[in-house]
């Protein structure tokens, strides 16, 4: 009975963490037509972002206790993990391929390793500087180094700027998905995942605002349409999907998909966004990559999944009590819902 019960958990855990890497991966071919219609690209950002925090405003509501617990927590989560890494990867797509520019952000896993070797001090292992090497030789097959670098040069540096957030964002979810102490010297819990994600997109959003200023914005474009490789899709559509499909749903089955799988299990899963996002940007914007870049972008993936999979841990605190499952898998499953696209 058990292990029937066990199967169908990591079943229906592995079709959540599939669903929610298709999510995540059709992130940027829907919103690159809208960029070409015409939309700025922090716009686009501003509008997935503060219609994902406007639908998670209930879940916020809930864990409102979080605003006095842990405010360096989402305010850095806020700023890097969502508004930094979706303004970067947004504006990216909009000079160069979706696959490209998200292959480049694979790079974080590896900028990671940098981070635990020279800040914090700590060692690395063999096969953590295996997955760095492989990385950045699959990154220079990407972006064909051998032609002179042949993508805009500023769009490679903004989806490498991608992967520098996503970097804070790894780091505040190390830090995130340990106990602290409130602002009153009190033990508090593991923030839960899915307020922190909630938070996060409110502080992105009004970030974001700030930033991308929509009263600027032509409104009217989302109601008129924009093309896919020859073929018409209305406006509202594709906003409907980045906002509801590839922000709400996406972090929302990838939380819940690493709380039935192992992390190891959730991240190869989870490194097949960029080949889910390769391949729809091939078949719907008709962006085609070569061969030598298909082999690159695997070997990339590879990098990055030995890079992430090596990375030395912290000494995991004690779990409170009353906190079960979700406090002492908080880390895990920020690192499974990932903000960047």
């Amino acid at each position: 009975m058990h292990a029937s019960r066990g199967t169908q958990r990591r079943s229906a855990g592995l079709g959540l963490a599939l669903l929610s890497a298709f999510a995540f991966g059709g992130s940027g071919v829907a919103a690159k037509p809208l960029i070409e219609a015409g939309l700025d690209p922090l716009h686009v950002v501003w509008l997935r972002v503060a219609g994902a925090a406007l639908i998670m405003l209930p879940v916020a509501w809930r864990h409102r206790n979080l605003v006095r617990e842990r405010p360096a927590l989402l305010a850095g989560f806020g700023l890097f993990a969502v508004a930094g890494v979706q303004a970067c990867y947004f504006a990216a797509i909009s000079r160069i391929p979706v696959g490209v520019a998200l292959l480049v952000e694979y790079l974080a896993p590896a900028l990671v390793l940098g981070w635990v070797r020279f800040v914090q001090r700590r060692p690395v292992t063999r096969a953590a500087a295996v997955g760095v090497v492989l990385a950045v030789g699959g990154l220079a097959c990407v972006v064909e180094v051998w032609a002179g670098l042949g993508f805009d040069a500023l769009g490679l540096l903004l989806a490498l700027g991608a992967a520098c957030c996503q970097v804070g964002y790894f780091v505040l979810s190390d830090h995130g998905g340990q106990e602290g102490k409130g602002s009153d010297g009190r033990r508090v819990e593991t923030p839960h995942p899915l307020g922190v994600i909630a938070y996060g997109l409110i502080v992105g959003a009004l970030a974001l605002t700030v930033v991308a200023r929509p009263w600027g914005m032509d409104w009217s474009l989302l109601g008129g349409s924009a093309g896919m490789d020859g073929d018409v899709v209305p406006a509202w559509v594709l906003l409907g999907w980045i906002v509801l499909v590839a922000t709400v749903l996406a972090y929302g089955s990838g939380v819940v998909s690493v709380r039935m799988l192992s992390p190891q299990v959730a991240g190869v899963v989870a490194c097949l966004e960029a080949v889910i996002a390769t391949v729809l940007a091939w078949v719907l914007l008709g962006e085609h990559l070569s061969a030598p870049q298909l082999i690159g972008g695997f070997v990339v993936l590879t990098g990055a999944f030995i890079a992430q999979s090596a990375t030395p841990k912290p000494p995991a605190g004690p779990v409170a009590a009353g906190g079960g499952a979700a406090a002492g898998a908080a880390e895990s499953e920020l690192s499974a819902g990932r903000a960047s696209h």
